[in-house]
């Protein structure tokens, strides 16, 4: 009965799939295609002869089975082809190639079993490569129709996935039956009878399939290919273990299970420590992507990620300035980078590091020249070919990049022909040179951040212009109240010059009313809008008598303590400098311990005049004097308006001088700030 049944099964699906193939040669459209799908629908009706004549499981019947497959294989192959557009990669060939050679191999082996009839080991040892050959020729083809699919753009999808489908289900089929066939030591025939039935049920599939093969438009998609290198991989590891471990069991001996035993777990070791490793996957990625594909990156995928890095953070995202460095390092692979920004003064300081906190980086990171060559340029700055001399560009790199080989490559940020920052990369894990497509990509990426990073300065710069525009509001109603108080006074001093009886008590009432109401007065002019206040030409000012004057005025705050020479002078207007200085000792005053003084310090350094502020206060963080000291509204004091520090830089920059903070911590807190 059994007997029956395969060959009626065989015998129709050999109809059908003849019919099938008779349909397509006289399809008048469809090329290449309609070719090779006619050869695999005739190839497959073959088999189906060969099965019902000869008998499943012989050796005509194996060798026609082989020939079905390839014939399927090179369908697929051909599908692949025509649709991409161009060239496919010779990688994607040897793809295909591999489970050719594998299906050739099974016609030497089956050829081989009737040669050796009269040898039993020998024979059971080719049995077993018959098996192993197929188990790997069905998981190879399951894992390429499994790319095909997922390779095709998503129109042409709905007319390839029916044939898909198809040859999924003979494909698994075939797997199951040869995992028991090697399980059981045996064909296992009452599967081979339903393989009929099975093809049979494909036909339809098929059928309605050819109807559909105009729409069929393949192209590579690099995710989906990574993916399925890995199955293909992971099956053929598995194969591999299989091979040796009935290897040693054929070649037999006393120690043939401990053999078996020791090479299947130190196998499975090594692939456990090797694989995980980031250096060996990195490159493995740079060799795959540098053979298997036209191009090295996926363009859709790096863009996505590289907005989604830059305008989607989540709640703990990092700033900006080390998203923008991130976003840029992804692209490359790169464990970390740096980026530089305009400090103001024609160069270019640290402004963020991502993931290098060792980095050493000088406070003018680079100056104006070379800061000119690169707006000039605008090429990525490969440092090797620099460190080389190639380009000639050695001689304007910054003297500290040379000597540090982890700095790799520079992307400059242009928006407006402006430079608005540098990404320095740190070398990947895999070293490799830069070609014409990383600079073309790093270009344009470095286009984008530029905006994104002129937009977010713009942003700041508009933030803190509302804000003085808020503190000038403020303000107003305060100057209508001094100036409200400074009338009254004023009334006031004049009634009592006129009425006051004791002299001395007038003297003294009239001198404090008066210095009360040029003091608001100056106040009210400050504050003014429309009056700047006291403007003086600079002159010789003894810088003693200043910082005295400004230490007894706080005498009763806080110990503020003099010293240096009293012939040490200076050009500047005296009341700008009294001002700049006076805010300077009572940002000290506040952060002073009771018991510790604030000490001004003169002092001559060559042509320079130096007033030295120290106190013995716990001090601001690096980060804080780099980024928001020099700011307006930035303050490390609990109610602080952040305003002293930035009008006392004013000030001072105002009469031509220079201002600097230091900090040192060992072996006791010594902060200072420096007028010169």
């Amino acid at each position: 009965m059994t007997d029956a049944i395969g060959v009626w099964s065989h015998a129709g699906a050999a109809i059908l799939f003849a019919a099938l193939a008779m349909w397509q040669v006289q399809r008048p459209r469809g090329g290449m295609q309609r070719r090779t799908l006619a050869l695999a629908f005739a190839m497959t009706a073959a088999w189906a002869v060969v099965v019902v004549v000869a008998g499943p499981g012989t050796l005509v019947a194996r060798i026609g089975e082989t020939g079905r497959n390839l014939a399927w294989l090179g369908f697929m192959f051909g599908l692949l082809r025509q649709g991409t557009g161009v060239e496919t990669r010779s990688t994607v060939v040897i793809l295909y190639l591999v489970l050719a050679c594998v299906g050739a191999g099974q016609i030497v082996v089956d050829v081989l079993t009737g040669q050796i009839a009269g040898h039993a080991r020998a024979a059971e040892a080719l049995f077993f490569a018959i098996l192993l050959l197929r188990m790997t020729f069905a998981v190879g083809a399951l894992v390429l129709v499994h790319n095909l699919y997922t390779a095709a753009t998503p129109d042409a999808r709905w007319g390839i996935r029916l044939p898909m489908i198809a040859l999924a289900a003979m494909w698994a089929y075939d797997l199951n039956l040869y995992t028991v066939a090697y399980l059981s030591h045996q064909w296992p025939l009452s599967l081979y009878v339903g393989r009929g039935i099975i093809m049979i049920l494909l036909t339809p599939l098929f059928a309605l399939a050819s109807r559909r093969n105009a729409r069929w438009r393949m192209r590579i998609s690099r995710a989906v290919t990574f993916q399925s290198l890995s199955l293909m991989a992971i099956g053929f590891y598995l194969i591999a273990m299989v091979i040796v471990a009935r290897g040693i069991e054929l070649i037999g001996g006393d120690y043939a299970q401990l053999a078996q035993v020791t090479v299947v777990f130190g196998m499975s070791i090594a692939a456990l420590v090797f694989l995980p490793i980031g250096r060996i996957r990195a490159w493995l990625k740079v060799k795959i992507a540098k053979h298997l594909f036209q191009h090295r990156y996926d363009y859709r995928v790096e863009w996505v990620r590289f907005t989604d890095t830059i305008g989607r953070p989540d709640q703990n995202a990092d700033p900006l300035d080390e998203r923008v460095i991130q976003a840029i390092a992804d692209i490359m692979e790169s464990p970390g980078g740096l980026l530089l920004g305009p400090d103001g003064g024609g160069g270019l300081t640290l402004v963020a590091q991502w993931n290098w906190p060792t980095a050493e980086v000088p406070a003018v990171a680079a100056d104006a020249g070379f800061i000119r060559q690169v707006e000039a340029t605008g090429r990525i700055i490969e440092f090797d070919a620099a460190r080389r001399d190639e380009d000639g560009s050695g001689a304007t790199t910054p003297d500290w990049i040379l000597p540090e080989l982890r700095v790799w490559a520079g992307v400059p940020l242009i928006h407006y022909d402006q430079l608005v920052g540098l990404v320095l990369l740190a070398r990947p894990r895999v070293d490799r040179g830069l070609d014409w497509e990383d600079f073309d990509l790093l270009r344009v990426a470095g286009r984008q951040v530029a905006s994104y990073l002129a937009e977010a300065r713009g942003q700041e710069a508009l933030n803190e212009s509302r804000r003085f525009d808020e503190f000038n509001r403020r303000f107003a109603f305060i100057m209508h109240d001094i100036k409200n108080l400074v009338s009254q006074l004023s009334l006031l001093a004049r009634n009592a010059e006129r009425h006051a009886d004791n002299p001395d008590f007038r003297a003294d009432m009239i001198a404090t009313l008066h210095s009360s109401t040029a003091k608001m007065n100056d106040l009210l002019a400050r504050l003014s809008q429309h009056n700047t206040g006291r403007v003086a030409e600079p002159r010789p000012v003894v810088l003693r008598t200043i910082a005295e004057a400004v230490a007894s005025a706080r005498t009763h705050q806080h110990s503020v303590r003099v010293d240096g020479s009293a012939d040490i002078v200076a050009s500047a207007d005296p009341h700008r400098l009294d001002q700049a200085l006076g805010h300077l000792v009572q940002n000290a005053i506040d952060v002073s311990p009771p018991d510790e003084p604030v000490w001004l310090h003169i002092e001559r350094r060559g042509l320079e005049a130096v007033i030295a502020v120290v106190d013995r206060g716990q001090g601001m963080s690096a980060e804080f004097v780099r980024t928001r000291l020099y700011k307006p509204f930035a303050s490390t004091k609990s109610g602080g308006f952040g305003i002293g520090a930035f009008e006392a830089r004013s000030l001072i920059a105002a009469m031509g001088g220079g201002w600097k903070w230091k900090a040192a911590r060992a072996p006791e807190p010594d902060f200072r700030s420096f007028c010169q």
